[in-house]
């Protein structure tokens, strides 16, 4: 195992900077004037217009839309009146556009209505149209899928920071722990995000969902969530693609800068919050070494049967010093704990030239945000061995308070070039994030027969890291009618977790043995590499008399994971110990040649470590569509996605018998179809329907023999390839063989999109499960858990969205806006003969089994609803919103293992923003989150039982703020 040091990708930032530089520079020129710049799109389909003529009524001087519908005029200060005209279109004449010196106009959302029997000019103030966001609702009413989203214009309408922050605004749309999406209430197996339309991992290369609030809003142009599938996009998901697009040419030159803090009164400013000495640039997100495993990651170490009879020799020297290298520190110390703050700035500007308009965009985003619970929860529980009882009993309980501290750094640059024809565009992202973790915990056993009681300490810390880099190209031929999009994005993840530390004293003799649990030491290392390539060619054309559009195209995805675990186990001989964590590793303690029964290392991972693998995946796609129209307002879109996709795996078993080197683990070739139909009822109402195959794949981790702990709570994550069985082998449990899971997607929908943002929809959803993936409880190992692929499943549900403005109560509630989005679904596992068999022999007295059960992480409903009050012209915006999910399998039970949920939490927040000053360049916000205190609890659930806890959590509640200011 290496010692991997954190790198930033300074030279491609420092290149770009010089490039942004110049164009600055040569960009001074054009001081005297002011400029005017838009975007001009077809109302009915909310496409950009080429061609089309913006020209400045009192000069006669004027632009020409480009391929992206945007145009930019340079004009000496004044107040103008723009005509924009385009054939077979209302001309729209737009007044009072005022005109300052050295500054940039920016008109959005420009909409021109089709007119082909009568020409005529529709006359609007510049003003009337500064926040609409109608270009936005035309896409989604005649996009071709099932899409939500907002844009660039609502961010700078709410103020929001971050993406995070967005994306919640989005109907269907939830967020969990404030960072990751989830769609339609199906969790992160069944959601995904993408960065511009690229595959890309996060700083959790085992989610498929990014981390969203590294993202600043003033860096996006949108934010896109299809929840129907089509042809174009990736295969692996059912609830929904989460794609956020960035800027490449800001509308105005910005550089603005943030700052931001929180304060939790049960966890800021609290004397009793844990922490422990770390390293000098823990504040950057990365250890400065000070955590460094001893031994350089070797695995020809010396170990402790080979010296303990020569301690003087060469190799009993080295295993001393080795021994002596271990950090001493084992437990937490109290200190009072600090708010949480953080920094941000960016800075985007376009600078056009005769040829061609250039285009840069860069942010940086710091955060240190800190967390203490007290009396936090971890336990386990069974049914008791008789079938008469009920209540379920306590195989563990732990019982303590946690400190974390976790800290991101992020960068993001890009650069763009347009000319008439084409467009290119770079960009560059870095994140690094480190997360500190100390606990003291009150341990109760009373398992296989061991009853003790034990005080525990934990000290953890986490860093990641991610560097992406996409190079994307669009180029028009003959006009819009050919379009030929290329992305390429190569990505490195890391994830080390250096020196993570478990102890545990059993009360009251503040001894330690194997029952109660030895000293552990636990050095992790994840590097992976992506390499990420799309090719996407679209056509337009007539058929049926009508528009119509032909897509094709191909996608290719590498991934790499180099993953290792070294873990090491310190008996202590005849040490005598009080009970503190931080003597135990004193020199006089260590194995020596003068106490040869000290404390000394074991280490796990030799001869045989099945916790270190390699692994790679390629996947080949393929894809075509046809859009049409067979009759009149009926839009038809047939397509089909072909993806082969390969998995391999280099990695042993725990016993060593079972050696894998580069073993095809899977190979799928999957045809996925895909039929959207959209009916349009009126002009503004749509009646929908889909229906498409998705996958859902096993990842990394999951297909592997690894055994990954979490020293914290006490579970250990089990890799799927290790198989179960019970009654001395006879009967197979599990046999290791994890694959795949297909899903069938049926959708129906109508939607009424109305004026000003308001709209109304009803839905339902059908889906269909073959061998889903679910994590069930490991029955010979309490506390551990394990992916397996279950029974067929089903999940079927309505969903009721609709946004409207409360002006119909009066008209002095214009400015009000109740949004609700309402799921209800049904879900079903068919379970397999060997899970049903288990539920049966531990079944109560009167309790029936029967062939199904809920399927896990699918909620059976839930609520987001929010009331918002906007008054654009006086610069306010608030809201409250309350979220809530019902109660939702979390782990499966399995023989005695009971079935565990989540418990409902109703999150209720409050989010005020206000800008001051000339052109609202002083932003500020005030929230509060979980207004509620409500609790995060998971709780053991069987029949005729009272719920015990699993874990509770107290987030307590948070009141934020941050003030932004733009220059």
């Amino acid at each position: 195992m290496k010692n991997k040091k954190q790198e930033l990708p300074l030279k491609p930032l420092v290149i770009l900077l010089l490039v942004i530089a110049f164009q600055l520079l040569t960009g001074f020129a054009f001081a005297q004037n002011g400029t005017i710049r838009g975007a001009v799109y077809d109302e009915k389909t909310g496409e950009p217009l080429f061609g089309v003529s913006v020209l400045v009524v009192e000069t006669a001087k004027g632009a020409v839309t480009d391929f992206d519908g945007k145009f930019e005029i340079q004009a000496t200060p004044g107040t103008y009146t723009l005509q924009i005209s385009y054939i077979s279109y209302s001309t729209l004449s737009l007044t009072e556009v005022l005109v300052e010196n050295g500054k940039v106009l920016v008109i959005p959302d420009v909409l021109l209505k089709e007119e082909a029997s009568e020409l005529e000019t529709v006359t609007v103030s510049a003003a009337a149209i500064r926040t609409t966001e109608s270009a936005l609702m035309s896409v989604k009413r005649n996009a071709p899928n099932l899409l939500d989203g907002i844009s660039a214009s609502t961010f700078r309408q709410i103020g929001d920071g971050d993406a995070a922050s967005a994306v919640k605004r989005v109907t269907g749309v939830s967020i969990e722990g404030g960072k990751y999406v989830y769609v339609r209430g199906l969790g992160d197996r069944y959601t995904k995000t993408v960065l511009n339309g690229v595959d890309i991992p996060g700083l959790d290369p085992d989610r498929n969902t990014i981390q969203m609030d590294i993202f600043p809003t003033n860096v996006i142009d949108n934010i896109i969530v299809s929840k129907s599938f089509t042809a174009e996009l990736p295969a692996d998901f059912t609830g929904g693609v989460v794609d956020i697009e960035t800027k490449d040419f800001p509308e105005e030159k910005t550089f603005r800068v943030s700052v931001s803090g929180g304060v939790n009164p049960s966890m800021h400013f609290n004397k009793n919050y844990l922490t422990y000495q770390g390293g000098r640039t823990d504040f950057l997100g990365f250890d400065d070494g000070t955590r460094a495993n001893p031994t350089g990651g070797r695995t020809t170490i010396p170990q402790f049967g080979e010296v303990v009879g020569n301690p003087s020799s060469a190799r009993g020297q080295d295993y001393q010093t080795i021994l002596g290298g271990f950090n001493k520190i084992l437990g937490a110390t109290q200190q009072t704990s600090m708010m949480d703050f953080g920094l941000g700035l960016s800075f985007g500007n376009q600078i056009a030239r005769p040829k061609a308009t250039w285009g840069y965009n860069a942010a940086l985003t710091y955060k240190n945000e800190t967390e203490f619970y007290q009396g936090a929860q971890f336990n386990l529980f069974a049914k008791p061995i008789s079938p008469s009882d009920t209540e379920l009993e306590a195989l563990e309980r732990q019982v303590g308070d946690y400190g974390v501290n976790s800290v991101l750094l992020g960068g993001l640059a890009g650069i763009a070039l347009k000319t008439n024809t084409s467009k290119y565009k770079l960009n560059i992202l870095h994140l690094q994030n480190g997360e500190s973790k100390a606990g003291t915990f009150d341990f109760v056993n009373t398992n296989l027969g061991a009853n003790f009681e034990a005080a525990q300490y934990n000290l953890e810390y986490s860093q990641r890291g991610l560097s992406s880099i996409l190079l994307s190209g669009s180029h028009f031929f003959k006009g819009r009618t050919w379009e030929v999009n290329w992305k390429l994005a190569p990505t490195r993840s890391t994830i080390e977790d250096p020196d993570i530390r478990f102890t545990r004293f059993r009360l009251p003799t503040n001894t330690i043995s194997t029952e109660v649990g030895l000293p552990t030491r636990i050095w992790r290392s994840l590097e992976e590499y992506n390499i990420a390539g799309k090719l996407d060619v679209a056509r337009s054309l007539k058929a049926f008399s009508r528009d119509a559009k032909i897509r094709m195209g191909g996608a290719y995805t590498f991934k790499f994971r180099d993953f290792e675990i070294q873990s090491f186990q310190f008996p202590t001989g005849n040490t005598q110990l009080n009970g503190d964590p931080n003597a135990i590793l004193n020199p006089e303690n260590l194995f020596s040649g003068t106490n040869r029964n000290g404390v000394r290392y074991n280490p796990d991972f030799i001869p045989i470590n099945p916790n270190a693998y390699q692994g790679y995946v390629t996947n080949f796609a393929g894809y075509g569509s046809f859009e049409s129209s067979p009759i009149q307002n009926l839009r038809a879109i047939l397509g089909l996605r072909v993806e082969q996709y390969n998995q391999f795996y280099t990695g042993t078993n725990q016993t060593g018998t079972l050696d894998y080197d580069l073993v095809e683990m899977l190979d799928d070739l999957d045809f996925f179809p895909t039929l959207n139909l959209v009916y349009g009822l009126k002009e503004n109402q749509n009646l929908r329907a889909s229906a498409s195959r998705t996958i859902a794949r096993p990842s990394f981790k999951e297909l592997s023999f690894a055994e990954i702990l979490d020293p914290i709570t006490g579970r250990t994550f089990i890799g799927g390839l290790f198989p179960e069985s019970t009654n001395g082998g006879t009967e197979v449990l599990w046999d290791g063989n994890l694959t795949s899971t297909r899903i069938n997607n049926f959708d129906v929908r109508w939607e009424s999109f109305q004026q000003k943002g308001e709209m109304w929809s009803v839905g339902a959803f059908y889906k269909t499960f073959d061998k889903p993936i679910e994590i069930v409880q490991f029955l010979s190992d309490p506390g551990s858990f394990q992916p397996r692929n279950v029974g067929n499943g089903t999940v079927m549900g309505v969903e009721l969205e609709f946004r409207k403005s409360l002006r119909f109560l009066s008209s002095k509630m214009e400015n009000f806006l109740w949004t609700t989005n309402l799921t209800i679904t049904e879900s079903q596992i068919n379970m397999s003969e060997t899970e049903k068999k288990s539920r049966q022999l531990t079944a109560r007295e009167g309790q029936e089994i029967g062939n199904t059960r809920d399927m896990a992480g699918q909620a059976p409903y839930i609520v987001n609803t929010g009331l918002s009050y906007n008054n654009f012209s006086r610069g306010w915006e608030a809201g409250i919103y309350y979220n809530v999910q019902g109660p939702t399998l979390n782990l499966v039970g399995f023989g005695n293992r009971t079935d565990t949920y989540t418990v409902p939490f109703h999150s209720l927040n409050l989010n005020i923003n206000k800008t001051f000053g000339a052109d609202e360049r002083i932003r500020t916000s005030l929230g509060v989150q979980n207004l509620l205190n409500d609790k995060r609890e998971i709780v053991f659930s069987s029949f005729g039982a009272q719920d015990q806890i699993f874990t509770q959590l107290a987030p307590g509640t948070r009141v934020n703020f941050s003030v932004g200011f733009s220059f």
